[in-house]
């Protein structure tokens, strides 16, 4: 069985606001994740959350689709419509143009709960009359049962040990019409869903449709009431049933005393009421000597599966107006060979006990969840509540355990707020200075951007007018520049290609030069040794190349001058002539050099021999 209540990943943004509300903390919130999850075990079916949910990130398990497959097997299907029907659709006029709207659909019977509402409040009538000191709660609201059987599993005999109004009308479906019979439930309560899912006998509901999913299909198929005849609800009719949406209306059905001073049983409805309620018979049941009478939503006039934005008064008058209208012309004698009929049901019911209370955190990690949220004197004392919890204690614990969010204390979340608040306020005031800083920056940047794009324009248009070639090619040989002189040594196939991509920008080394000439490139990449003045014949030149490093093993560039060129010619003869007599020069000195030292050497020998013969 799938889920009954999903939360969309994708459209909740974590507003708490489910978490809060939920009255059985059965909403977990991880720090790490950015929405929230429901936990299936835990959830009672009481629809809180979806009614809460300002982003419609909820939503339930839809049944129409399940519906639309049963009408399409075919054979027979019975629709029972809860009593509550005649608050939800004020904007039909005539109910019997909703029971016709109904069967336009393809239901072959339309049918009242109200006659199962009838035999369930005979069954709590003699309960009740044969007191035996035990004291009950009511267990028509199915929302009620799984509050029990979940969280006060020591309450659980305490339930009136009957079926609910919907499974009892379902076994009269089945013997009024055959075992053969499909049953669909339309009505306002989700967790009917849920409740559904237990019965395969005679009491089986085969899908359950709130009254948002009957428009919906009244919408999905055109179906409006004034495309409709006349069709009264088929047999059997039932008597006070309709009234069972009142919170007290079943008492006044089963005919049991609400006299303040003599009877013996109370009633609450909503949330707050219920909790209080539970709570209360727990623990003084004995004290105060009362049956409790429970309906979750405030009876079944607001629950999830009505339209949102109901008017509980007006749908309560709407109640009894038709229950009014429906026992002006009712028919006593019909009703009682009614029940007579359908006397021998078993409406008996056990409930099991189903314990999903958590084990509570250490005292510990409660302390230290309170220390955190600067709550550690307040402990079990009643808090603000706007966490939802009602004491500081309960909201530690849900902390501790996963349940609730330390953000969802209003107290620690403004303190918070207030430091991230003064935090981006210092953040700001840097901020402001730094993008002072960067202004200037940007402005000191802007001026050397320019006088470089200057440069680099002097140099680009110098570049192009040297008379010698220059190339510059990354490691891969790929031209990166090169200037008209070098476009022109290569010749005509260069000259066509520079018209397309101008500068050779791209184009491959080792295409355009011999293996002897793009090999030097290579070496210098390697080696990161600058080549100077080597000379090469290409073609019917001689060039002297020079190759040096730009970026180390990246990029490379080389001036190559043609030696045949006249200009070049006379600058290199000029050049080499001048380094011609400069290494004579040099060679002179260095003989001249030798000369002097062989005549000295000389001198001193010949002074030395004419002294030796003189002292002779």
């Amino acid at each position: 069985m799938s889920q009954l209540f999903k939360i969309s990943e994708k459209d909740c943004v974590n507003c708490f606001a489910c978490v809060r509300i939920c009255p059985v903390d059965a909403i977990e919130v991880h720090t790490d994740k950015d929405f929230c999850k429901i936990v299936a075990n835990r959830c009672i079916g009481c629809g809180n959350c979806l009614n809460i949910c300002p982003f419609n990130a909820i939503s339930y398990r839809s049944s129409k689709q399940e519906v639309k497959d049963l009408i399409a097997d075919g054979g027979k299907i019975a629709a029972i419509v809860a009593p509550s029907v005649s608050g939800e659709f004020i904007d039909i006029k005539d109910y019997r143009k909703f029971v016709q709207m109904i069967k336009s659909l393809g239901f072959t019977y339309v049918c009242e709960v109200t006659f199962g509402v009838d035999l369930v409040a005979r069954e709590y009538k003699k309960l009740f009359e044969d007191f035996k000191g035990k004291y009950f709660l009511s267990s028509v609201c199915p929302v009620v049962v799984s509050l029990v059987e979940k969280f006060y599993p020591e309450l659980i005999n305490n339930l009136v040990p009957v079926v609910s109004p919907m499974v009892a009308t379902a076994k009269v479906m089945h013997k009024e019409y055959g075992d053969d019979t499909k049953v669909v439930y339309i009505g306002p309560c989700i967790a009917s869903k849920d409740e559904a899912k237990r019965h395969t006998d005679e009491g089986k509901v085969d899908a359950v449709l709130t009254f948002t999913e009957l428009r919906e299909l009244f919408d999905e198929f055109d179906i409006k009431e004034s495309k409709y005849e006349y069709s009264e609800f088929d047999s059997p009719i039932g008597y006070k049933g309709s009234i069972l949406p009142i919170a007290n209306g079943l008492l006044q059905i089963a005919d049991v005393s609400e006299d303040l001073l003599t009877g013996d049983v109370i009633t609450a409805e909503g949330q707050a009421d219920i909790m209080d309620a539970m709570n209360e018979f727990k623990n003084h049941a004995e004290t105060i000597c009362r049956h409790f009478n429970l309906f979750f939503c405030e009876g079944c006039l607001m629950g999830p599966g009505t339209s949102r934005g109901g008017e509980k008064y007006l749908r309560r008058t709407m109640v009894v107006n038709y229950a009014n209208k429906r026992l002006k012309s009712f028919n006593q004698k019909s009703f009682d060979e009614s029940i007579q009929k359908h006397s021998s049901h078993h409406l008996t019911y056990s409930f099991t006990a189903d314990d999903q209370r958590i084990v509570p955190p250490s005292q510990r990690t409660v302390r230290e969840v309170l220390k955190m949220i600067n709550k550690e004197l307040m402990g079990s004392k009643p808090g603000c509540a706007a966490c939802g919890f009602p004491s500081c204690q309960d909201f530690a614990v849900a902390v501790a355990s996963g349940l609730a969010h330390p953000d969802m204390c209003l107290s620690f979340s403004i303190s918070n707020r207030r430091e991230y608040i003064e935090t981006l306020k210092k953040t700001n005031e840097k901020l402001a200075a730094t993008e002072k800083a960067l202004h200037h920056s940007e402005k000191t940047a802007k001026a050397e951007q320019e006088a470089a794009r200057d440069a680099s324009e002097t140099i680009t248009t110098m570049m192009k007018k040297l008379p010698s070639s220059l190339v510059i090619v990354d490691k891969k040989l790929k031209i990166i520049h090169s200037n008209q002189s070098f476009i022109d040594l290569l010749g005509d196939d260069a000259i066509e290609i520079n018209e397309i991509v101008p500068g050779l920008v791209g184009a491959d080394l080792k295409t355009l030069l011999p293996y002897k000439v793009y090999t030097l490139f290579s070496q210098v990449l390697i080696n990161n040794e600058d080549l100077r003045n080597k000379d090469i014949h290409y073609k019917d030149a001689l060039l002297n190349i020079s190759v040096f490093t730009i970026k180390k093993n990246g990029v490379v560039g080389a001036v190559i001058r043609d030696m045949y060129a006249p200009e070049v010619r006379k600058e290199e003869v000029v050049k080499r002539i001048a380094e011609a007599i400069d290494i004579n020069l040099a060679m002179v000195q260095k003989i001249g050099f030798l000369l002097g030292e062989g005549a000295a050497e000389t001198e001193h020998m010949l002074n030395s021999i004419i002294d030796t013969y003189k002292e002779g």
